[in-house]
């Protein structure tokens, strides 16, 4: 007897990604927020910015861009580092695709977060 079954194929929308990518930055102690990047180069190509993440994907090979906002006080390598771990660790459990590279771009510094809890 042979047991031929079609298990068929599974897709992943690249919002799912997207999500995936923002929420496991966001989880990074020292990430405050992610920047708005809806302008530039995606908005001439009619592509929406994603809350602080760009994703492409080629051949199964995830590409990414992540613009973070810090919180004050942070060392900014270690927070990047932190975040490029993280969100590669989490797209290759949870979707096992490859990762080409994961760019951290820091927008800003939140220091007004401080103030507002003062």
């Amino acid at each position: 007897m042979t047991d031929n079954h079609n298990t068929g194929k599974t897709t992943v929308a690249p919002d799912v990604l997207t999500t995936i990518a923002r929420l496991s930055a966001l989880s990074v102690p020292g990430v405050s927020r992610m920047a708005n990047v809806a302008g530039g180069v995606n908005r001439l190509f009619k592509r929406k910015g994603h809350n602080g993440v760009r994703i492409e994907v080629e051949d199964n090979v995830v590409v990414a861009d992540l613009y973070l906002i810090l919180k004050q006080d942070v060392n900014i390598r270690e927070v990047s580092r932190n975040v490029q771990q993280q969100v590669a660790r989490a797209i290759q459990e949870m979707i096992g695709m490859e990762i080409g590279s994961i760019d951290i771009h820091i927008e800003d510094i939140d220091y007004d977060q401080e103030a507002e809890t003062a």
